[in-house]
């Protein structure tokens, strides 16, 4: 059939077209990594093999070792993408001004909620990043703590300026939050009484509650 008079064609660039093939590239990877987020939530890391994982988004090995050097890559990048996330939202947080207070109560709540909102991937990460190879434990490690450094210096801002306590170093008092954060997965269903974000705004008011000066 002919276009209708006075309305242009439409460009086909066909399927080998520049924009079909950057969103296919595009695809292998996010299917590889939501397969493998699917597969290791439920049979864990250590059950699920590369062919499971290859068969399941529907690629060839080579295809995901063009992407993924290996298993221990796909973990890695599971945790490592949540992070990026929570990094660039606390970044945000921190940098948005105002009383310390509030930012390190909104900072709080939002990694509670963002690591429910991910829980498969918070799942996979506490029970399985043990089982990386020691240099990839060091990456995962090492981005970690700068997520960590960055929350501390909003608690040593806040105890700087005498709105926190300084009875307990801001060390202890991050790896004491995020023990609790990091432990989400084990207990959190998403049927409960509690929305993800109650749940993020009681955590953030211990938290603030804790670091309250007398």
């Amino acid at each position: 059939m002919g276009t209708p008079a006075g309305t242009a064609a439409a460009p086909d660039p066909g399927p080998a077209g520049p924009l079909a093939t950057e969103s296919a590239e595009q695809s292998v990877p996010r299917r590889l990594l939501a397969v493998a987020t699917r597969l290791f939530a439920e049979k864990g890391f250590d059950r699920t093999s590369v062919q499971e994982i290859v068969d399941a988004a529907n690629v060839t090995k080579g295809a995901m070792y063009h992407y993924f050097d290996s298993k221990d890559d796909l973990l890695a990048e599971i945790y490592a993408r949540v992070l990026r996330m929570q990094m660039s939202r606390l970044q945000e947080i921190a940098g948005s001004g105002g009383p310390v207070a509030d930012r390190v109560g909104r900072a709080a709540a939002d990694v509670v909620v963002s690591t429910i909102d991910h829980l498969d991937d918070a799942t996979i990460s506490f029970r399985s990043l043990h089982q990386l190879t020691a240099e990839k434990q060091r990456e995962v490690r090492l981005e970690r703590r700068r997520y960590h450094e960055l929350f501390r210096s909003l608690i040593t801002e806040g105890q700087q300026a005498g709105v926190f306590t300084d009875r307990v170093p801001a060390d202890l008092v991050v790896d004491f939050y995020f023990g609790s954060v990091h432990h989400l997965s084990t207990w959190y269903r998403p049927d409960g009484e509690l929305s993800p974000q109650q749940i993020g705004d009681y955590y953030a008011d211990l938290l603030l509650t804790a670091l309250r000066a007398q």
